[in-house]
């Protein structure tokens, strides 16, 4: 057994005992707490956010070189049935992104450009609310969590969430992943998963991984409520936009168009 895997059982232990004889309020404390053990390198933030500039991630073509990274680092499976697609980061066309931009004006390059999509670490999660079992929360800077142990597969946050951003294993997803990486878990038929923005790596001091693989330099990664940082510099001083922000969930990936 690894030892990132080792980390994950001994939490969801911790977790058990705590809900017998320590209480709601202690329980909820050590959900709230990274399942990876933070290294002196750890990137620290108090809002974690993502900035994907789509002007420089056109420019590269039909690149998925961040798709690839995040898939291979997070032992993504190719399930091979678009029923049953299991993903962290893909592409979608613009027009289905952002449905309200649609007019008659917009030309056909731009509905059908291919734009990022992925978790949006939303400030306001609507899945954390309706998971029974709290196998999703949100820490306290911002990433939207995911314990596949704590999950029994109900789905509750597949349809709470309105990006469509959680997938589902139907399957054992272990037999279709191409080449296991061995430092991250794999998970279990009956879970959800989904974009952890790559908190393992912020323990060790690593941007995520999607934003490392771009060569373009189309996603930007950093701290929102830093006001020296880049991504508050972006964000701040251009136009922006977020998906569907008219559901109050205050998503926290932006878009540069």
């Amino acid at each position: 057994m690894n030892t990132t895997r080792r980390c994950f059982l001994k939490n969801a232990a911790g977790l058990t005992l705590l809900g017998v004889t320590g209480g709601s309020r202690l329980l909820a404390a050590a959900l709230e707490r990274s399942s990876y053990e933070a290294s002196p390198k750890q990137l620290q933030g108090k809002r974690w956010a993502m900035l994907v500039d789509m002007r420089k991630c056109t420019a590269e073509g039909d690149c998925k070189l961040c798709l690839e990274a995040c898939h291979g680092v997070h032992n993504v499976p190719e399930m091979g049935s678009p029923k049953e697609e299991i993903k962290w980061i893909w592409k979608e066309p613009c027009e289905h992104v952002f449905p309200e931009m649609v007019s008659p004006s917009m030309t056909e390059a731009l509905r059908k450009r291919p734009t990022i999509v992925l978790c949006n670490h939303c400030d306001n999660p609507s899945c954390v609310r309706v998971c029974p079992t709290q196998a999703t929360w949100k820490r306290p800077d911002g990433i939207v969590m995911m314990d596949m142990h704590r999950c029994i597969g109900c789905r509750y946050c597949i349809v709470a969430c309105p990006y469509g951003s959680r997938s589902f294993n139907f399957r054992d997803p272990r037999p279709h992943i191409k080449k296991i990486n061995e430092s991250y878990p794999t998970r279990m038929r009956g879970v959800v998963e989904k974009c952890n923005f790559c908190e393992e790596r912020l323990a060790d001091g690593l941007l995520p991984a999607c934003v490392e693989a771009c060569k373009a330099k189309a996603l930007q990664f950093g701290d929102l409520a830093d006001r020296s940082s880049q991504v508050f510099s972006l964000v701040s001083a251009t136009y922006q936009l977020r998906r569907r922000t008219n559901l109050g969930t205050e998503p926290q990936v932006y878009y540069l168009l």
